[in-house]
């Protein structure tokens, strides 16, 4: 976090010489008065934590029975599960569903059935291989020769950690796959859900606000020295009148021009950055 706290006020003590003003005041002083008047921080990004929500994957029936698993099928119940429940549908995603279906494959191929693979793949880094930048991602797992694709759901629902995760208010996409194959000598359906919610749901702070807010304060440091500068220019002075002495004290006063118009310019993109900075942080916080 970077502290933004130098400030030139205007003050009494000013002394008219030869029709010019000057703001006759030790610097060091008068500084430290500003910076307790005029204080503003730039804003902090939090930093948003990805957050991975796996319930224990649900083990359904083995017998053979007449059994067929639709991706279609799964996802329209899983969206009328939601709205039942007063929640938005949730948007296919390509890369959700690429996901899903490199899961659904390598539980067959690897012969496990969890949500992290033999060599240590996970979700995370079933999203990172997608390329799915996310805030949450989530992945519901269920093994078994489900009648249909509303059986499947209902199975879901019956579980406590996969409802939750299915009535998740903070997930905005999902990708589904539904496969059958051979598993441990049986003959099943694998199902898998990935929910997510991308990045690019909240908006950042506008980086170049950044930057010049930066670029603002450097130059306020550069005109603090200068007027520091001046000050002891004008005091070392041998006589307090005079061509020489009014330039200078001209040069002070329009360098505290220059820098309290510049106070009030950044002051106000500090504002600015500061409510992007809270947006965002509310939105990743999902409130």
């Amino acid at each position: 976090m970077r502290n933004f706290s130098k400030g030139v006020l205007i003050f009494c003590g000013v002394v008219v010489v030869g029709g010019l003003y000057y703001f006759k005041a030790d610097l060091l002083g008068w500084f430290g008065v500003a910076q307790k008047q005029v204080e503003a921080t730039v804003g902090e990004l939090k930093k948003i934590e990805q957050e991975i929500v796996a319930p224990s994957p649900l083990m359904g029936p083995i017998e053979q029975v007449a059994s067929n698993l639709t991706m279609e099928g799964t996802l329209q119940q899983t969206n009328w599960q939601r709205t039942q429940n007063g929640l938005p549908a949730l948007v296919a995603n390509a890369k959700l569903t690429a996901m899903a279906q490199a899961k659904a494959n390598d539980m067959f191929s690897k012969q496990y059935f969890e949500h992290e693979s033999p060599s240590g793949v996970g979700p995370s880094d079933l999203a990172k291989t997608a390329g799915y930048n996310y805030l949450i991602v989530g992945e519901n797992l269920a093994l078994g020769n489900f009648k249909d694709d509303a059986t499947l759901l209902e199975a879901w629902m019956n579980s406590p950690g996969h409802r939750e995760n299915i009535l998740n208010p903070k997930y905005k996409e999902i990708g589904v796959a539904v496969k059958r194959g051979v598993y441990e000598g049986q003959t099943v359906w694998m199902a898998v859900q990935e929910f997510g919610r991308p990045a690019s749901d909240c908006l950042l702070p506008n980086k170049a606000l950044d930057m010049q807010i930066e670029t603002n304060q450097a130059s306020l440091l550069g005109l603090e020295e200068k007027l520091q500068t001046l000050d002891s220019e004008i005091k070392g002075l041998p006589s307090k009148r005079g061509e020489v002495y009014n330039q200078k004290i001209k040069e002070y006063n329009d360098l505290v021009g220059q820098y309290n118009a510049l106070l009030e310019t950044t002051k106000k993109l500090i504002t600015n950055y500061n409510n992007q900075t809270q947006s965002y942080n509310l939105c990743a916080e999902g409130t």
